[in-house]
């Protein structure tokens, strides 16, 4: 494509995964539009328009002004995808909002899961808890993440309580996993069908939310395991851009828990600790460039929950990496993240403490 105009690319969403992405976009040249609303954070960056993402009608209008269309959140119905220029494509983002598909998916795949069950009624989960057990998690299919659309459930007197927590809509019993680790692993899959892999991210979460995320988690075998498992994903849904799978390593081998057919929160550190950041990456893919070299280095990220910290006080650390995405603050908000080479130990563990991290 060195001869061709480079595409206009639209993405649907103006949060900080866009804002991410349009960051990446000027040093490749690309021109970045979003979707979103008036205030969002990728202001900074890009031109955001006014669209109600709901709106079938207004999503084509939106796609209609670029030559391709990309997302930072899957949670968007895929019915409004259909028809538009998407990469990823809607048959990937539709079975990844779907807790169900999606577990139904890894298996298909040969990809091992927690144990799991449909449930659509109080009467399905007070079976589904009889053949899987306890403690369990009932999760909503649709629109959790961060922790929320979860209900943790430790005795079978407890079912109606979460039941009507959840606003008994469609859900699935999700078997608890003793894991040793949870980890993920990213890869960008191009046009030409090349798939370059990040190394896999040892990831700590706390309420839900991921708080610390260190690359890389130096396991051969299970490198192997999960880019073996992700070949196979990438291939099976056609798949062009960056995918990310989590997993929770249990005896010796993974567990898919879920995916994310964007650019990931666990691959934040791959903007300082990576030759070519995830978002360069996923930009490249869409846009039919080559991809970029996943060499990198050891890093840790931290995620800053509520509160970004004082400017003075992050100066303070030369090794430190502040982004700022620019949002109010509020609890549980995801408002920035601290990166740090993995050898400054002393500030990482000083951070952790003051950012409430859980390790």
């Amino acid at each position: 494509m060195t001869n061709e105009p480079k595409p206009r690319i639209g993405i649907l969403g103006a949060g900080q995964l866009a804002l991410m992405l349009a960051q990446a976009a000027k040093s490749l040249g690309l021109d970045i539009v979003c979707a979103g609303q008036p205030g969002d954070c990728a202001e900074q960056e890009a031109r955001v328009l006014p669209v109600d993402l709901d709106d079938a009608a207004a999503v084509a209008a939106f796609a209609h002004q670029v030559d391709l269309v990309t997302i930072e959140s899957e949670n968007i119905h895929a019915d409004v995808l259909h028809g538009l220029p998407l990469y990823p494509n809607a048959r990937a983002i539709g079975i990844a909002q779907d807790r169900l598909l999606e577990k139904r998916f890894f298996h298909d795949c040969g990809i091992g899961t927690a144990p799991f069950a449909a449930v659509d009624s109080l009467d399905d989960l007070q079976e589904a808890i009889k053949s899987i057990g306890l403690p369990a998690i009932l999760k909503t299919r649709r629109m959790g993440y961060d922790g929320k659309g979860q209900v943790r459930l430790r005795d079978p007197e407890e079912a109606a309580a979460a039941w009507t927590e959840v606003g008994g809509v469609p859900c699935i019993l999700e078997g608890m996993v003793n894991f040793e680790n949870e980890v993920s692993l990213i890869a960008a899959r191009s046009r030409t069908g090349k798939i370059v892999f990040y190394p896999l991210i040892e990831n700590h979460h706390r309420e839900g939310i991921l708080r610390t995320s260190i690359a890389p988690f130096i396991d051969a075998t299970l490198q192997h395991e999960a880019e073996n498992y992700l070949t196979n994903l990438l291939a099976k849904l056609e798949y062009i851009g960056v995918l990310a799978v989590e997993f929770f390593v249990a005896n010796g081998h993974l567990l898919a828990n879920e995916m994310a057919p964007r650019v990931h929160n666990s691959g934040h550190w791959t903007i300082e600790g990576s030759a070519t950041s995830q978002f360069e990456n996923h930009l490249r893919a869409i846009a039919g460039l080559e991809l970029g070299s996943t060499l990198s280095h050891p890093t840790v990220m931290l995620n800053c929950i509520g509160t970004m910290p004082p400017e003075a006080e992050t100066a303070a650390y030369p090794g430190l990496f502040r982004h700022d995405y620019g949002k109010q603050p509020r609890p549980g908000r995801k408002v920035g993240h601290l990166t740090f080479p993995a050898t400054e130990r002393k500030a990482i563990a000083d951070w952790q403490h003051r950012l409430h991290a859980d390790l």
